[in-house]
């Protein structure tokens, strides 16, 4: 099975409860990656950011959630990342933070990257981006 690389909108909905339709997609679609899925530190930092500041969850309990990301692989942006990043962001013409994602993607070996944030269908770094929440 493939390995699929979580953006951060992904995470960060299943723990909204603001939106229980986008919540349930988001958990269900979690368990359909386990043992597979994969994401960065970037991920990470964004998720707790988003958590505590737009969702408004405890600073320990967004990071209490951050420690079941233990159980995916998870790729450490490194220096040689960030400037794959920048090569990425001009050819390919996206922002610096979704080029960041997807040099993680293709770093890890991933088939696909799951996100709202890019056009589904695109290859990119033969990373291929899906929104697996299209009409949710």
């Amino acid at each position: 099975m493939s390995k699929v690389f979580l953006d951060t909108n992904i995470l960060v909905y299943t723990a909204d409860f603001s939106d229980r339709k986008k919540q349930e997609a988001c958990r269900d679609l979690l368990d359909q990656v386990v043992g597979r899925a994969v994401l960065s530190t970037q991920v990470m930092q964004e998720f707790y950011v988003t958590a505590t500041r737009k969702l408004g969850i405890d600073p320990v309990k967004a990071k209490g959630i951050m420690v079941s990301f233990d159980r995916f692989e998870i790729v450490t942006m490194t220096p040689h990342l960030i400037r794959e990043a920048v090569d990425c962001q001009v050819i390919s013409q996206i922002s610096f933070w979704d080029a960041l994602i997807l040099v993680a993607a293709e770093s890890a070996r991933c088939e696909k990257v799951w996100t709202e944030d890019l056009h589904p269908g695109q290859v990119i770094r033969g990373v291929r981006v899906e929104n697996p929440l299209k009409g949710s």
